[in-house]
């Protein structure tokens, strides 16, 4: 099949999930299709980075958004009441640019990655497929459970949005998919419409089980300029640790992950560190003897979960997280309701080598069985052809009719 993919943002480097879930569905996908890009950019785009994408791409297309105006198109938005990410991903030069480029490409099909660039998909009269990639209104509506005032009333609005353009992709797309059961649930209409499941993966030969020195106590990873993870960090230092530390006053926490917030920066002291980017955040697991991620908003499936588990790191978690991964509390994962759980998990590993090793082995045997990229790309593939068949056949209808 001929593919053309759209999507957010340019999916190279992979310092997001969004982006290393679309990096590895274009790779996956590339194996047995010819894949075009078509990307949003806030950012100017590395000539490292296209290269890196032309591995996998016969053409690549980047769409240059301007902040500014983005922002201006979010008011215009609210005041029109529509979504105010709609308003900061859309650009009507954009929109021609996309017109153009599908033109000359004559894809098969339309791939799209997450709502926000479904106004470019819904241009086109090929077979289209909206990967919903999360639930994004339920992201939008827990993180409302955090917050009071102007901000509330922002994140509300911004939820009752959100649903609406989920509810009207269903009957937008010939075919849709999401990350998880959870997500999919949380879906106006995953009653009505079936929504494929395809689950993100892990480069098992990237982040395998190495033997380090476990020179550090905990670690936690992730976009530090994405709330869920500031959140996390937080709550980590602010709630769990101080229980932590009452019984390992040296244990030590590194907070790993690119562009840390002020919020996030602000935790570093003499038993937290806050790295900003690491080139390779494997050593950061490998070197810990416990992976924590005490998730408390957000959704779809934390890639930082299955890495730490399929480099064989013992893994604290959330409920929240852990009901999209399917871990077995217990025997893969170790899960905490709040703070004091969280904290008596951690210690119990800390204190536990044979724990840590069970874990460990049980963990990187589960992740290998379930998230692998090329069992999801074969599903994916799948799901293209599907929607590719059914928009024929409905156009044959119609054409009868």
């Amino acid at each position: 099949m001929k593919i053309l993919v759209v999507l957010p943002r340019f999916p190279f480097p992979l310092e997001k999930g969004d982006k290393l879930r679309a990096y590895n569905q274009i790779k996956s996908l590339a194996q047995k299709n010819e894949i075009h890009l078509f990307a949003l950019s806030h950012t100017g785009v590395g000539e490292d980075a296209l290269e890196e994408m032309r591995k996998y791409c016969k053409s690549i297309c980047v769409a240059r958004l301007n902040k500014l105006s983005g922002g201006l198109r979010m008011l215009r938005n609210f005041f029109s009441v529509r979504s105010l990410q709609l308003g900061y991903w859309s650009s009507s030069k954009a929109r021609k640019m996309f017109r153009r480029y599908e033109a000359r490409v004559c894809p098969d099909v339309v791939y799209a990655q997450m709502v926000r660039t479904a106004g470019y998909a819904a241009l086109s009269r090929n077979p289209k497929v909206l990967d919903f990639q999360d639930a994004l209104s339920m992201n939008m509506e827990r993180s409302m459970s955090m917050h009071r005032g102007l901000h509330y009333f922002v994140l509300h609005y911004e939820f009752k949005m959100l649903r609406s353009l989920e509810y009207n992709a269903c009957s937008t797309f010939d075919a849709l998919t999401i990350i998880s059961e959870i997500d999919s649930e949380a879906i106006p209409q995953h009653k009505n419409t079936v929504i494929d499941i395809v689950r993100n993966g892990v480069d098992f030969d990237y982040y395998r089980p190495v033997t380090m020195e476990k020179t550090n106590d905990i670690v936690f990873c992730g976009n530090m300029q994405y709330k869920p993870n500031i959140d996390a960090s937080k709550y980590l230092i602010g709630e769990v640790m101080p229980i932590v530390w009452r019984t390992h006053p040296n244990a030590h926490v590194i907070l790993a992950g690119a562009t840390p917030k002020t919020a996030v920066r602000q935790l570093a002291g003499e038993r937290v560190t806050v790295t900003g980017w690491v080139d390779d955040i494997r050593p950061y697991y490998a070197k810990s003897k416990v992976f924590v991620a005490p998730m408390r908003i957000g959704s779809g499936l934390q890639n930082k979960l299955l890495e730490a588990m399929s480099m064989g790191v013992p893994c604290v978690t959330t409920p929240l997280a852990n009901d999209s991964l399917g871990a077995t509390e217990g025997k893969e994962i170790l899960v905490g309701r709040d703070a004091g759980q969280l904290a008596a998990s951690i210690v119990r590993l800390l204190d536990d080598e044979g724990l840590r090793l069970s874990l460990s082995e049980s963990a990187s045997v589960f992740v290998k069985e379930h998230f692998s990229w090329d069992a999801a790309g074969n599903i994916l593939e799948g799901v293209l052809k599907k929607a590719v068949q059914y928009h024929t056949s409905n156009e044959e209808t119609e054409f009868e009719d």
